[in-house]
């Protein structure tokens, strides 16, 4: 879980925990479970998104053009 699986999967298996919990034929024991597991791919999707907002903001920041310079009128 996790770690070893993309976050289109992890993305994938924590809508499969929201429908199966949604269904209501979950005993509370299996209810607890999901929700735990659930749990963990939610703070693991957060940080995956986290980290590529902040690799899209190096990337948009760091193709800004340089700053215009005005040439000094030296008389």
């Amino acid at each position: 879980m996790c770690g070893n699986m993309t976050f289109e999967e992890n993305l994938a298996k924590l809508e499969g925990i929201v429908s199966e919990m949604e269904g209501g034929r979950l005993s509370l024991d299996d209810m607890m479970k999901n929700f735990e597991e659930g749990k963990k791919l939610v703070a693991f999707c957060t940080q995956e998104l986290e980290s590529i907002r902040q690799r899209i903001e190096k990337v948009v920041s760091g193709n800004q053009e340089p700053p215009q310079v005005e040439p000094l009128d030296i008389v």
